[in-house]
């Protein structure tokens, strides 16, 4: 079970590396496009400028994000990965319609998929794809 003020105690959180210095503005970002609530203020690094760590939750899942350093680790993250964070949510559409209004790009227009969902999958300005994705209305 999670605790809110420890953050995700078991299973499986996703943690991004934000590049150029822009984890504020991808916490702002998430905030409006997926309404992220913030789990604890973020932590700034000695240098007062970068963000060391971030914890946020979105729709009951958990999501930490940093600015890159790569002074610990010899280069820097990749603007854009081979991962796809996935949102399941209860009404696509709309959540697909607010990440776009706050500046997220297309990957993928939203649509009725062979599995039983309306899914799309858009890209947020940070270089991370998101996928939405909620069950077929009948």
């Amino acid at each position: 079970m999670d605790n809110p003020d420890q953050g995700p105690t078991a299973g499986l959180t996703p943690h991004l590396t934000i590049t150029g210095n822009r984890a504020k503005d991808a916490i702002a970002f998430y905030e409006k496009a997926f309404g992220a609530e913030r789990a604890m203020d973020p932590y700034l690094a000695d240098d007062g400028k970068r963000i060391m760590h971030a914890h946020l939750k979105i729709n009951g899942g958990h999501l930490m994000l940093n600015d890159d350093f790569p002074e610990y680790r010899g280069s820097a993250a990749p603007e854009a990965g081979p991962v796809t964070l996935h949102l399941q949510v209860d009404d696509a559409d709309a959540w697909f319609a607010r990440a776009t209004g706050a500046g997220a790009t297309v990957a993928m227009p939203i649509g009725d998929q062979f599995w039983g969902d309306r899914y799309g999958q858009v890209t947020d300005p940070f270089g991370q794809t998101w996928s939405i994705g909620s069950p077929i209305r009948k």
